[in-house]
C-alpha cells in the first residue's frame, strides 16, 4: 500500500536527528563535468525550493562545484556528503580528518549529513562508530548516516551509535522501479525498524525512467508509467518518482540534475501524487520484471 504522499511544502525526516529535508534531493556526482553556469542556475532552483537534500562525495569529485555554490549566499539547503573508506582509513582520526577536508572544499564549518560510503570487506562496521560520534560531538557534523550497507550492518551500526546517544540519520543505497532490492534483502524494514531514512540513489534507474522505450526488458513498465504520465500531464520520470515517495514515507530520492529544466521538473513531481489504483499498477508491472 502506498505511504501518505508529502506535497511540496512538507518534509521528511532525517531519522530521528531532528533535520528535516524535501521529500526529494539532487544528486552532484556529474557536476564536476557539466557547465558551470547551468550548474550555478540548477543550484538556485534546488535553493529557493527550500531544504533540499545536495548530495555530494568526496569521491565524487564535486564538493568544490557545490563549495562555490554554496558561497554565493545563503541557503535552506541541507548539505550531504560522504566519507572513502579504505583499508587503514578507518580509524577515528581519518574519519575527522576527511570531514575537515570535505568541509573546506565546500566552505562550511559544519555539514548537515555525513556518511561512511560503503562497508569494507571483512571489516566490522563497528570500525567507523567511533569516529561518526566524534563527528556529531564535536559539532562538526549535525547527523551522520552509511551508504551501501546490509540490513544486518545497520543494525550493528546503529546500536554502537546509540548507546552514544547519536541516531543513525539514513542508509543510502540503489533504489527504483528498476532496482528493488531494498524490499527484499531487510534494508527497507530496517528503515522502518530503525526509523532511518532511506535515500534512494539512481531512483531514475541511471535515465532508464525518463524515455518512452528502452527495449522489451522495461517495455511493460515504460508504457505504463508513459500512460499514466499522460493522465496527469506530467513526464515518466515524474510518475517513477512519485511511485518511489508513495511507496514509504522513509523512503528520499536524490535524482541528479545538472541542468535547472531537469531540477525543476523533479521538484514539479511533489505537486501532485498518484492514486492507489496508479501505484499498483505500477507495482505489478514493475514486479514482472523481477527488479
Amino acid at each position: 500500500m502506498p505511504a501518505d504522499h508529502d506535497p511540496r511544502q512538507n518534509t521528511r525526516p532525517l531519522g530521528r536527528t531532528g533535520i528535516h529535508v524535501l521529500p526529494l534531493g539532487i544528486g552532484t556526482n556529474k557536476w564536476r563535468r557539466a557547465d558551470r553556469g547551468a550548474v550555478s542556475e540548477t543550484y538556485r532552483t534546488i535553493r529557493d525550493a527550500g531544504p533540499c537534500m545536495i548530495d555530494t562525495a568526496e569521491i565524487y569529485f564535486s564538493e568544490r562545484v557545490v563549495g562555490d555554490c554554496l558561497r554565493a549566499g545563503p541557503t535552506r539547503a541541507v548539505i550531504a556528503s560522504k566519507f572513502l573508506p579504505l583499508p587503514g582509513r578507518t580509524s577515528p582520526r581519518r574519519l575527522i580528518s576527511a570531514l575537515d577536508g570535505s568541509l573546506a572544499r565546500l566552505g562550511l564549518k559544519s555539514i548537515d549529513l555525513y556518511y561512511v560510503h560503503y562497508p569494507l570487506p571483512l571489516i566490522d562496521v563497528g570500525v567507523f562508530a567511533g569516529g561518526l560520534v566524534e563527528m556529531v560531538k564535536s559539532g562538526k557534523a549535525r547527523a551522520v548516516g552509511v551508504a551501501n550497507f546490509n540490513a544486518d550492518q545497520m543494525h550493528r551500526i546503529a546500536d554502537q551509535l546509540a548507546r552514544a546517544g547519536v541516531p543513525l540519520a539514513a542508509n543510502q543505497v540503489n533504489y527504483s522501479l528498476l532496482r528493488r532490492a531494498a524490499e527484499t534483502n531487510g534494508v527497507l524494514e530496517a528503515c522502518r525498524e530503525l526509523d532511518v531514512a532511506l535515500v534512494a540513489y539512481f531512483p531514475l534507474g541511471s535515465g532508464r525512467l525518463t524515455l518512452p522505450s528502452d527495449g522489451p526488458g522495461t517495455r511493460t513498465l515504460l508504457t505504463c508509467l508513459s500512460d499514466i504520465a499522460r493522465a496527469h500531464d506530467a513526464s515518466i520520470s515524474q510518475v517513477a518518482l512519485n511511485w518511489l515517495l508513495a511507496r514509504d514515507s522513509h523512503v528520499i530520492p536524490i535524482p541528479g540534475a545538472t541542468k535547472p529544466p531537469h531540477a525543476r521538473a523533479n521538484l514539479d513531481a511533489l505537486d501532485w501524487h498518484l492514486s492507489e489504483t496508479e501505484f499498483d499498477a505500477i507495482d505489478r508491472a514493475s514486479a514482472r520484471m523481477g527488479t
